[in-house]
C-alpha cells in the first residue's frame, strides 16, 4: 500500500462523529474547523494500521475497548500539543521566589513536614514536571532531608513513555538557563538532545491518567493544571475540577493557566493570583 491509497481528508459528517467520540472519551472538545489538522494526524494511524479510509478507522476504534493500544495511539495523535521547559516564566519565578522559600521556612520552624507532593496534571512529555524538579533541586541545596514526590500524568501513553525517557530536544530546552542545563542535564547528542540527570528523575514518577476520572494517589500540596482546560467545555471542566479538589490537601494550591477559564468555576478556593488558588477547609 502506498500513501496515495489513503483517503486525503475527513468528510464533514465523519468529522462530527470523530469530534463526538473524542469528547466522549476525553472531555476535550475539538473544533470542527480543525478538520485539516485532524486529517493530517489521523493519516499517520491509517498508515500504521493499514486502514485506507477514515470511516473504516472510525469503525475500528468503535469496535475496540478504550484500553486497547490503538486507542492510546489515537489519543496521542489528537491531544498532543507543543510543550517545553520553563514555559510561563512567571509561574516558575513564583515557585522559586515565593512558594519554595515559604515551605522551607515553615519546615525549619517545625510547622510542616520536610516533604512535598506535587502533581503535574496533563504533563505531556514531562517538561513541566522536570522544570518543577529543577526549581526544587535549586531551592533545597542548603536544606537536606526533604522527601519530594512529583507525579506527572497524561492521557497519552506515548507522552508518558517519552517523559520516562527524560530526553528533550533543543527546542524544548531553549529557555533553560545555561548553568542549569549543564548542572541537571547531559547532552547526549551534540546540539540536539539532552537527558535529565538522576537528581531530577529520582523525584518524578509518570503514569497514564484521564482527567475525567479520579486519580488514585495521596493528596498533593500543589497541583499544576496548565494548557489543558482550554480544550474542555464547562461540563467537563467541572468534572475535572471536582476530581482535582479531592487531590489537594487543605490549604494546598492549584496553579492553573490564566487562559484555562476555570476561575469562575472554582468553589472552595481563595484566589491568590489570576492563576493561583488556595483550597479552603471543607
Amino acid at each position: 500500500m502506498t500513501t496515495a491509497t489513503i483517503q486525503s481528508e475527513i468528510g464533514d459528517k465523519l468529522m462530527q462523529q470523530f469530534v463526538a467520540l473524542i469528547y466522549e472519551v476525553t472531555g476535550i472538545r475539538i473544533s470542527e474547523q480543525k478538520k485539516a489538522l485532524l486529517s493530517n494526524r489521523l493519516r499517520r494511524r491509517l498508515r500504521a494500521t493499514g486502514i485506507v479510509s477514515f470511516d473504516a478507522y472510525y469503525k475500528h476504534l468503535k469496535s475496540l475497548k478504550t484500553d486497547h493500544d490503538e486507542w492510546d495511539h489515537f489519543l496521542q495523535e489528537v491531544t498532543t500539543h507543543e510543550t517545553y521547559l520553563f514555559r510561563d516564566q512567571q509561574h516558575w519565578t513564583w515557585l522559586e521566589k515565593n512558594y519554595l522559600p515559604e515551605m522551607i521556612a515553615l519546615a525549619s520552624k517545625g510547622k510542616r513536614q520536610r516533604s512535598l507532593r506535587i502533581w503535574s496534571a496533563a504533563s505531556s512529555t514531562g517538561d513541566e514536571a522536570y522544570t518543577t524538579a529543577v526549581c526544587i533541586s535549586q531551592a533545597l541545596l542548603g536544606s537536606p532531608g526533604w522527601k519530594v514526590n512529583i507525579v506527572g500524568t497524561d492521557i497519552g501513553i506515548g507522552a508518558i513513555e517519552q517523559a520516562n525517557r527524560a530526553e528533550f530536544s533543543l527546542r524544548a530546552m531553549r529557555l533553560v538557563p545555561a548553568e542549569l542545563k549543564s548542572k541537571y542535564f547531559t547532552e547526549t547528542v551534540p546540539d540536539t538532545t539532552w537527558k535529565a540527570k538522576p537528581a531530577l528523575t529520582s523525584m518524578i514518577r509518570f503514569r497514564q491518567h484521564n482527567l475525567l476520572e479520579p486519580l488514585a494517589e495521596m493528596p498533593f500540596d500543589l497541583v499544576f493544571l496548565k494548557n489543558v482546560m482550554i480544550y474542555f467545555d464547562d461540563t467537563s471542566k467541572l468534572r475535572v475540577l471536582a476530581h482535582i479538589r479531592k487531590q489537594i490537601v487543605p490549604g494546598g494550591l492549584l496553579l492553573a493557566g490564566a487562559a484555562e477559564g476555570v476561575s469562575d468555576l472554582l468553589e472552595g478556593y481563595k484566589r491568590l493570583q489570576p492563576w493561583l488558588f488556595q483550597k479552603l477547609p471543607s
